[in-house]
């Protein structure tokens, strides 16, 4: 499993209904993707309390062949040529569940990043962060969460889905506006070391 994720910071009195007309009418393309295990279709608005207008797609891939075709095809091209050139961060897996709610979809979405500091060892922060994973997969609510790490920064992310209202100070919280889940069933549950 990869997670990849880019975020599209708008200004401040963009019209966020151009975004949601964009997904009721483009989110389906990805729908049958080859190699995608899901795309949730994710934004923040100022106007429902968010520090920014964004718009901030997030993918776990089943297949690196998948993203492969994503990011050199026309589907991200479509993003550069009307948003320009974001930046793409990308995660390695490190663990994926699904919750009581996997059947539901999601209405929201949180992403916490969080570094690895200096002095603190990469093994001891992965097995903390699957550990605490293995926890929020039992929790009401959830239907899907992964854990992952950019080795490159020394970054842990934590994602989940959520059928209400995500926990309160859990990281960013996003509005899903579309889940495309091709894949889902291919990403494999559990630690992804073993």
């Amino acid at each position: 499993m990869h997670a990849m994720q880019y975020e599209i910071t708008l200004p401040a009195d963009y019209d966020m209904g151009l975004i949601r007309h964009r997904v009721a009418t483009r989110g389906h393309l990805l729908d049958d993707f080859a190699g995608l295990g899901l795309k949730a279709y994710l934004v923040r608005e100022r106007s429902a309390g968010a520090p920014v207008n964004q718009y901030a797609p997030f993918y776990l891939w089943a297949a690196p062949e998948g993203m492969n075709a994503f990011l050199w095809g026309p589907g991200f091209q479509g993003i550069v040529d009307d948003f320009g050139r974001p930046e793409v961060r990308h995660w390695a897996g490190a663990a994926y569940g699904e919750g009581p709610s996997a059947d539901a979809a999601p209405r929201y979405a949180v992403r916490r990043r969080e570094r690895i500091g200096e002095g603190g060892r990469p093994t001891d922060a992965v097995a903390r962060a699957v550990e605490a994973h293995g926890r929020l997969v039992r929790e009401e609510g959830l239907v899907a969460a992964a854990v992952a790490v950019d080795p490159r920064h020394w970054e842990l992310l934590a994602f989940s889905l959520w059928a209400g209202p995500a926990p309160e100070g859990a990281g960013d919280v996003f509005r899903v506006l579309h889940l495309s889940q091709p894949g889902r069933a291919a990403l494999r549950h559990g630690r992804h070391w073993d």
